[in-house]
């Protein structure tokens, strides 16, 4: 091997070994997990001329497998449409308004039921079972968080980042003696790997947990906790000349700048230098000249974008170089916020660029870079939309809004390209807008949220119905590619969604109840590090969950397992159910469940010992979720984020529409794995805890000329 390849390859490895672990969907903090783009761009050649050359043989296999892989099947091929957070009851509420068409249609040749989500009803835990079939207790995914077992500091609980054992310094440089690591660690087997091992094709897109890519039979494109370039879950930049608000903001960084005439010069800031001993990242300098009141020229990379006042720039594709000959490269999105009095620049999160991928982001490696090359550059990071920079009044509502649509219509026209080649085996694919949107704008259905808007835009009067009528045309575009009688067509949510006016801070209340003990002049400590462990039975963390500080479990736990735990578990459910909102006279809380109870599998043990499912309008408060302890128990939500699913499963059902009639009732986001394993005439594995569902022979009718159709 060429020396100069070597040291490429030794780049790769080094920079995926030098990044630390990440906050998710509740807060960006510092990055994980990022390869060499020369790794992944060398092996997606490698794969496109294995593909080549083996393409008569696979086409020969698959003529001659992949009929008899469907010689039992009842379909020749299967849709499933995932639209993250569709909401039953709002969902059932617009159908009956004739608003959403195509859903009523499809409702009425096939099926329409509420679906049952799972324990806790977010995403991270709601989608695993999706793809495995299984509890939590099976999976091992409980929340976007956990507790690390020796710091007590959060990690990401779907993927974990080893580095290399040993590193050779020399001088101010690090080396590494050994590979980097970057593991899955959500359990059990998906059911497309089942249909993979009967011989059956799978299209998987933007599915959340599954990253890194797993081996399949057929392509997939990962989504949720794929990264940014810098290795966060997502980190704006926000670029003015306002000296007030330079610093950090959650979820993005604010860089101060100077305007000289009508020049503004500053960097993108990139990922850490793979090579250098100390933190030094890796920059991009660019240049913005301001031509007018809303138009401006921003020159970077040797190459010039137009600015428009308000307007989002196209992708732009972005370099941080390394070393002479070495670079690697992402992508990201402008948008000229404002020119005067005040300079003002909002870059987003620089995403993995698909074209020349800096780590797997999807399989085989060449398939993002088939999309890219077909339809140009798209969203890679896990959660693209930028909550955070709205969150922080950075984009107002319409720039956020259009940040989502446009992304939608990178996701659909991959799908459609995905309907028309798959023409047998499975497609599934999942639009994140629907969850997105409903998060930042359910104030706008809610009048009586603190951060309902006391006007509303001009162009954005009704962003939820809007966004439930776009998707509503994309059930009605995938209808017309799922006509034939060879196709079942599933519809799904993986919850639904609520408004979230009040927040708990749930370490606040162990800490009146006598579980919990702060040191006070650390109080408000990110990351429970104003923690007295010593003085600490229980503490809370993440979404949903708390988590009884047990000896030998955590480094400094002070309760024994068994008997004390147990008791301690009962004790603090049954005060907490009690919980009331004495400010607003409501219950907080709906029920709290016993992980040991509700769990079965090899990793219930992994679990929070407790679950809570909170009342409608109640979510665990912005604070406790990234270990933070305030003065209080209750907190008004006055972020835009104002609509979540964080709360007892039974107040977020999401929902199941089918091509067919399905005459199960109440049936379950778990039993859809081995329904559609049964659709393949596949046996679902004994370990799988769904159950069928009863999926009809035909369609109730014919539906040539139904998209008028409403729900009576």
């Amino acid at each position: 091997m060429p020396s100069r390849v070597r040291l490429l390859l030794v780049a790769a490895l080094l920079v995926l070994a030098m990044q630390s672990p990440a906050l998710a969907y509740i807060g960006p903090g510092a990055g994980f997990a990022l390869a060499g783009s020369f790794l992944a761009v060398f092996a997606a050649v490698c794969s496109a001329l294995l593909m080549l050359v083996t393409w008569p043989a696979r086409l020969i296999w698959r003529l001659l497998f992949g009929r008899r892989a469907l010689a039992k099947s009842r379909f020749k091929r299967v849709v499933v449409l995932g639209l993250d957070g569709l909401d039953h009851g709002l969902t059932e509420k617009l159908i009956a308004a004739g608003k959403l068409p195509h859903l009523a249609a499809l409702a009425k040749e096939g099926s329409f039921h509420a679906l049952g989500s799972t324990l806790p009803p977010i995403s991270p835990v709601a989608w695993s079972t999706f793809q495995t079939g299984v509890n939590p207790g099976k999976h091992n995914i409980f929340d976007f968080l956990v507790p690390d077992l020796r710091t007590y500091e959060p990690k990401m609980s779907s993927v974990e980042i080893r580095p290399p054992r040993r590193m050779l310094r020399l001088g101010r440089f690090n080396l590494p003696l050994g590979k980097a690591s970057i593991r899955l660690l959500r359990k059990s087997k998906p059911f497309w790997s089942v249909l993979s091992a009967h011989g059956i094709t799978n299209c998987i897109l933007r599915v959340p947990i599954t990253f890194p890519p797993e081996k399949l039979r057929g392509v997939q494109l990962s989504a949720m906790c794929v990264p940014d370039l810098r290795g966060t879950q997502g980190v704006f930049s926000h670029y003015t000349t306002r000296a007030a608000i330079a610093g950090e903001k959650t979820g993005g960084e604010v860089h101060r700048v100077t305007r000289i005439g009508d020049k503004v010069r500053a960097d993108l800031i990139g990922p850490d230098h793979p090579f250098r001993g100390e933190r030094t990242q890796l920059k991009a300098p660019f240049e913005v000249r301001v031509q007018s009141a809303d138009v401006a020229t921003l020159k970077i990379g040797g190459k010039k974008h137009k600015l428009r006042l308000g307007e989002y720039t196209d992708w732009v594709q972005v370099s941080f170089s390394i070393a002479p000959g070495m670079k690697v490269q992402g992508i990201c999105k402008f948008v000229l916020l404002a020119t005067a009095p005040e300079f003002e620049l909002y870059v987003t999160p620089i995403n993995i660029d698909p074209e020349k991928p800096a780590m797997p982001i999807g399989y085989p490696s060449v398939y993002p870079i088939y999309l890219a090359k077909r339809q140009g550059p798209y969203a890679t990071l896990g959660l693209a939309e930028d909550t955070w920079a709205l969150n922080e009044h950075v984009l107002d509502d319409e720039l956020f809004a259009k940040q989502c649509i446009d992304i939608d219509r990178e996701r659909e026209e991959m799908f459609f390209d995905a309907l028309d080649k798959v023409r047998s085996g499975l497609c599934v694919c999942v639009f994140d807008g629907t969850d997105r949107m409903q998060h930042m704008f359910w104030r706008y259905l809610d009048d009586k949220h603190p951060a309902h808007p006391k006007e509303l835009p001009a162009n954005l009067k009704t962003p939820i119905e809007d966004l439930y009528q776009r998707m509503d045309e994309v059930v009605g575009k995938t209808r017309e590619k799922c006509r034939d009688k060879d196709t079942l067509l599933m519809v799904i949510s993986d919850h639904g969604f609520n408004t979230f006016r009040r927040g708990i801070d749930l370490n606040r209340w162990l800490e009146e109840e006598g579980y919990l003990t702060v040191d006070d002049a650390r109080r408000g400590a990110e990351h429970l590090a104003g923690v007295d462990w010593s003085k600490t039975k229980a503490f809370a963390l993440g979404l949903t969950g708390i988590f009884i500080n047990i000896r030998d479990r955590y480094d400094q736990g002070i309760v024994d397992a068994g008997e004390e735990a147990e008791q301690l578990r009962d004790e603090i459910a049954a005060k907490l159910n009690q919980l009331m909102d004495t400010e607003r006279g409501d219950p907080a809380i709906k029920r709290v469940y016993i992980a040991p109870k509700v769990y079965r599998g090899p990793y219930k043990d992994h679990a929070p010992d407790l679950v809570v499912g909170y009342a409608r309008g109640y979510r665990v408060s912005w604070e406790a979720a990234i270990g933070k302890t305030t003065r209080q128990v209750f907190h008004d939500n006055t972020k835009a984020w104002s609509g979540d699913h964080c709360v007892d499963p039974s107040v977020v059902p999401g929902v199941l529409f089918c091509n067919r009639a399905i005459e199960t009732e109440n049936p379950r986001l778990i039993d859809l794995a081995p329904t559609i394993l049964d659709m393949f005439g596949v046996a679902a594995p004994d370990y799988m805890d769904g159950k069928l569902l009863a999926v009809a022979e035909g369609a109730k009718q014919s539906t040539n000329n139904d998209t008028k159709v409403q729900a009576a």
